[in-house]
């Protein structure tokens, strides 16, 4: 017995869509009235090409990205401090050393991604920290 497969292409919105169609190719009304009244069609842009889709409701209201603060450090994974480099005042600068965070038997040493002073440090050498807690804060030097 030889196996089938279904290949699954999605149609770039430019193209135009075919019509719901039963197994000897008749068309089917009842289902493209359904479909139509339970689609909300939207359009999807990937690698610049868009796409004609039905968008879920929690994807729809999802929360969009937000960039990241350059003057917060947060922890990317949840681990252990192992050692604070700096000392609140300091100054600092794009690429320096703050803090090493050992995760997952690794030791990740976190660096400034900015110019600027150390305003607050929130933890201390040995805490354990979850993914997205704020480590340091750091005063942006403005030139």
């Amino acid at each position: 017995m030889a196996l089938r497969y279904l290949k699954i292409r999605m149609f770039p919105y430019h193209q135009k869509n075919t019509d719901y169609l039963h197994s000897d190719h008749r068309k089917s009304e009842k289902h493209s009235k359904t479909m139509e009244k339970q689609e909300n069609p939207g359009i999807l842009n990937i690698d610049t090409s868009l796409y004609k889709t039905r968008i879920s409701a929690s994807f729809a209201n999802r929360k969009s990205c937000q960039p990241a603060d350059p003057h917060i450090i947060t922890s990317f994974i949840p681990g252990t401090i192992l050692d604070i480099l700096v000392k609140t005042g300091q100054s600092v600068k794009k690429g320096d050393d703050l803090m090493i965070l050992d995760a997952m038997k690794m030791q990740n040493v976190l660096r400034s991604s900015v110019d600027g002073r150390i305003k607050t440090i929130a933890v201390n050498k040995g805490d354990k920290v979850s993914k997205g807690f704020i480590l340091l804060e750091l005063e942006l030097n403005l030139k």
